[in-house]
């Protein structure tokens, strides 16, 4: 049972590393992952008597 904790944290850690390497080096083969920047203007109608 310890060694199958033992491999689970060990995949664990190497899917995080994977998953910040994959962010890092995304961009350099043409994966954006910033969001659109656009500007959204609704008009806010406030009910005050």
């Amino acid at each position: 049972m310890r060694r199958l904790l033992k491999l689970l944290l060990y995949l664990v850690f190497l899917a995080f590393i994977a998953v910040v390497a994959y962010a890092y080096v995304g961009p350099w083969f043409g994966y954006d992952f910033s969001q659109p920047q656009t500007e959204i203007r609704k008009p806010v109608e406030l009910d005050v008597d």
